[in-house]
């Protein structure tokens, strides 16, 4: 297992082909200004121990150290100690709505950003928790098993779009339903669905299913992202506008949150509705909510002990930036008599 502190300075490995191209345009220019000067038989008996490859070892080398560096201040950490650990938490499941009524920008940046974002911070204010995330539209589909890497969660959240399901339309139903599978451990007795959505275009029996959800043990909170008034759904294609969904009589089509749709859901399950409008109220209500609940002991394997590993790539770079200075342009006397690189003529 490994850790990156700072990834951040992976961006200096631009630096390479940046130097490489330099590189050449010297060389380019170095060879124009000698035409100019003699022609190459001259300039051989001129300067008899220009070597070709040294420069472009000098290259190499620069490049290696370049390299070196970025990894050193990025400072990867390898987890050296694997234990046992004992967490106290709930198994709380995120059903994350994205059909394309979720594209409607009535909620800064658009519905379903906001939602994300709102699954982020409620996943960062967590402790010994597990989570597990499911996103739905005409069908419902597991994204992240229930677990306790909340880095990988987060990861795979962030790459959820509405193009994930070909299949339009809302299906909360399969969602709830996929849900139960999710709850692993027959003794954990607070198990939480939060279902994140615009409450628009909800099929099935939706209160008999929630109702069903809740004689399992499974409390459902809905969170409504969007506005009353609404807005229309924008159709783009590489973050470029191309129009606004139309329905069949070619008027555009207004989503409008479904308040009253998730509010249902929620009172059937044991829950409650919470408007996502303001993400710091809703972390915190969603925080108080789990604190409230009574939190199951269970084990987990992580690491424990990282080490730093910044110090190997920092000394290889200064190695080779120490080298560079050595290495000279001209050919190395034992290396020209041996010919590796056919740099002698007869």
């Amino acid at each position: 297992m490994y850790q990156l502190e700072e990834p951040i300075y992976f961006y200096l490995l631009a630096a390479i082909p940046v130097v490489v191209l330099l590189f050449f345009l010297v060389v380019l220019w170095k060879r124009t200004a000698q035409k100019r000067f003699a022609d190459s038989e001259l300039l051989k008996k001129l300067s008899p121990n220009k070597s070709v490859f040294k420069p472009l070892l000098k290259l190499l080398v620069i490049c290696l150290a370049i390299a070196g560096l970025s990894f050193a201040l990025v400072n990867p950490k390898i987890g050296t100690k694997l234990e046992t650990v004992k967490r106290e938490g709930v198994d709380v499941v995120f059903a994350l709505d994205v059909s394309k009524s979720m594209l409607a920008e009535d909620i800064a940046p658009n519905r379903l950003e906001k939602s994300k974002q709102l699954i982020t911070q409620i996943i960062n204010s967590l402790a010994g928790d597990r989570i597990g995330i499911i996103g739905y539209a005409g069908s419902a589909f597991p994204q992240v098993p229930i677990t306790t890497d909340f880095s990988s969660a987060k990861l795979f959240l962030a790459n959820m779009n509405t193009d994930m399901v070909s299949s339009q339309g809302t299906a909360i139903n399969e969602a709830i339903q996929m849900a139960e599978t999710y709850y692993n451990d027959e003794e954990q007795t607070n198990r939480v669905l939060f279902i994140i959505s615009d409450g628009e275009d909800h099929e099935g029996n939706i209160s008999g299913i929630a109702e069903e959800a809740a004689s399992k043990g499974i409390k459902i909170f809905t969170i409504g992202v969007g506005t009353v008034e609404g807005g229309p759904i924008p159709i783009k294609r590489n973050g470029t506008l191309q129009y606004y969904k139309r329905d069949e009589n070619n008027e555009q089509v207004i989503t409008r949150l479904g308040e009253a749709t998730l509010k249902e859901i929620a009172a059937e399950a044991d829950g409650e509705y919470i408007n996502g409008g303001n993400t710091k109220e809703v972390v915190e209500t969603v925080t108080a909510i789990l604190n409230g609940m009574d939190k199951k002991e269970f084990e987990a394997k992580q690491f424990t002990d990282f080490k730093d590993q910044f110090q190997w790539f920092l000394a290889g770079a200064l190695f080779l930036l120490v080298l560079d200075v050595f290495l000279l342009e001209r050919k190395t006397g034992w290396l020209k008599k041996l010919n590796l690189f056919n740099e002698r003529t007869e």
